[in-house]
């Protein structure tokens, strides 16, 4: 699918030329910095140079005061915790941080993941019954329960108190918790809102630091797991997340947990990780214990002390992630399949596919993959329990869990966010919401949401490229969303060579413009586009610059992410 070539506008000239100057840098470099409300210098110096005191004071958070209280409680009259989290990479870092931080204040801990195909998301009636029959009378809950209120209700009940640390979004009422930390909630004055479910667990660490004066070694040295849930939640790296994740990639890359280091050197790669290594290879890893087996896998791993126990473990739940790759490869195809044999689901605005062999576990990386190719909302449905389950993705733009919203009466459960969302309905209700879906979606998206677009930074010529231009970009890292890395557009650029495909589908080449020095370049997906550049034939590009890494050697390129020949895109 064709993609459109969007260009920022630059509204304030004056401050752009001012930081230009400030900090004797490109002007493109300064311009992008003020599109992204960078405009003094003293933002700039806090944006390149995070420092932990830009952490904010975790007792902001509404009822981190009475979280404290409860815990201490708890541990002074030696009762029964249990740390319990979600089955994805979230809830998997956060139960780890957790369970591993509180060890080391109370012996009676343990931990509680729900299993992905007989509980479901969030907070579960065995979960409870679970704690009750180990005579657990504390709950503190990562990553899920803000919308667990009949379940909280059923524990208070047995004489279970839950601590919620949750980043969703809550609902009307909140449930009937001792403590509720969530900086969503409408009465919470937290001034960061975007924490992923680990960060919050990370704030309760720190809170329980800074009421007992410890040294704040003991909490900083989980960043490294902060840092892998805020990279696999897609949450927006800007203010304290980025500030998390710059610490937390300098953890993973100098000084790792003993189980992310297992599961690196399993992997093939143990250093020099960014957002987006974490991103497509330690997230998969970590999400296939859940997936394919039970995310208590993952949790085991995360908790590893001894480098042979971490490495057996990482191993095993590396043989998982090839078995999740097949499935979701085999679902996939599947599914494209349902939808290029019916025109009535191609001629949508909207996908709604239900198989019930599918596995439920990797449903949502199928949803991912159809929203990839047909750039519309997407649902996958599977059999579970009695009910349909599924996830749900959307497009960037398009507020997902609003129109969820609208098509509440027809589900019996689900949550999410504006972009990806989980749900369960009755197998006699999957056409009524299709049908509905369709025409809320339908009526709700504009044309422009359902093309993909290239957000492109500013324009450049190749002659203000070099060391320094890029060392710059690099410092703008991590990226990730509301902090990508910067796209350029450079237009009449020329082959200097002839391009070859590598593998199947990327192309290699070498490009320039008139005076220019010669830049190597790499098209991930673009092959298509080797027999269509010719010698001579001027074209547009619009590319990453990066540092390449290979085998030691470092050396700038140019990622392409489109090319137009003919230098013509849309501004």
């Amino acid at each position: 699918m064709e993609k459109r070539w969007v260009q920022a506008l630059n509204s304030n000239k004056e401050a752009t030329d001012l930081l230009a100057q400030q900090l004797n840098i490109d002007r493109s470099l300064a311009e992008i910095l003020v599109q992204r409300g960078i405009t003094t210098f003293d933002e700039a110096k806090d944006f390149f140079r995070p420092q932990r005191s830009q952490l904010h004071d975790p007792f902001l958070m509404k009822d981190m005061d009475k979280a404290i209280s409860r815990i201490d409680e708890a541990i002074h009259t030696a009762e029964k915790i249990l740390i319990y989290g979600d089955y994805d990479v979230d809830g998997t870092t956060s139960v780890a941080l957790a369970f591993s931080f509180f060890r080391q204040f109370s012996r009676h801990l343990e931990y509680y993941i729900p299993d992905r195909h007989k509980e479901g998301y969030g907070i579960s009636t065995a979960g409870i019954d679970y704690a009750k029959s180990k005579g657990i009378t504390l709950i503190i809950a990562l990553d899920c329960g803000i919308k667990s209120n009949d379940k909280i209700a059923y524990a208070n009940e047995l004489g279970i108190d839950f601590i919620i640390c949750d980043h969703h979004l809550p609902g009307e009422e909140l449930p009937a918790a001792v403590a509720i930390l969530d900086p969503k909630r409408a009465d919470c004055p937290y001034p960061f809102k975007e924490l992923a479910g680990c960060g919050i667990g990370f704030k309760l660490a720190q809170a329980y630091c800074f009421a007992h004066q410890l040294p704040d070694d003991l909490y900083e040295q989980y960043l490294d797991l902060v840092m892998v849930s805020i990279a696999a939640d897609i949450v927006p790296i800007i203010d304290e997340n980025r500030t998390l994740a710059y610490f937390g990639l300098q953890k993973l890359n100098t000084k790792p947990c003993t189980g992310l280091k297992a599961l690196m050197d399993s992997c093939g790669k143990n250093k020099d990780f960014t957002i987006t290594d974490v991103v497509f290879t330690l997230a998969p890893r970590i999400n296939a214990a859940g997936r394919m087996d039970h995310g208590n896998q993952a949790v085991k791993m995360l908790l590893c002390t001894e480098d042979n126990l971490a490495a057996e473990q990482s191993l095993f739940i590396n043989l998982q992630n090839t078995d999740r790759k097949a499935s979701d490869q085999n679902i996939t195809a599947e599914a494209l399949a349902l939808i290029d044999e019916s025109e009535v689901l191609i001629g949508k605005k909207t996908t709604v596919v239900y198989n019930e062999n599918w596995n439920k576990g990797v449903i949502g990386i199928v949803a991912s993959r159809l929203t990839e190719k047909y750039y519309r909302p997407t649902i996958v449905l599977t059999h579970s329990n009695g009910l349909l389950t599924g996830s749900a993705r959307s497009v960037p733009g398009y507020d997902l869990y609003e129109a969820l919203l609208g098509c509440a009466d027809l589900l019996e459960q689900f949550g999410g966010h504006k972009f990806a969302a989980g749900l369960t309905m009755k197998h006699e209700n999957i056409e009524a919401f299709s049908e509905r879906f369709e025409n809320i979606v339908g009526a709700t998206i504009t044309d422009d949401l359902l093309c993909p677009e290239i957000h492109i930074d500013s324009e450049i010529s190749f002659t203000q490229i070099d060391g320094k231009f890029q060392r710059i970009i690099a410092q703008m890292a991590p990226f990730g969303p509301m902090n990508p890395a910067p796209v350029f557009v450079s237009t009449d650029v020329m082959l200097a060579g002839r391009p070859y495909v590598v593998g199947t589908k990327h192309l290699k080449l070498n490009v320039k413009q008139q005076n220019s020095a010669i830049f190597e370049a790499i098209g991930f997906g673009l092959a298509e586009f080797e027999n269509l550049l010719q010698p001579n034939v001027l074209f547009s590009v619009c590319y990453t610059v990066e540092e390449n890494i290979w085998k030691e050697q470092r050396r700038l390129q140019l990622n392409i992410k489109a090319i137009k020949i003919q230098n013509q895109y849309d501004k």
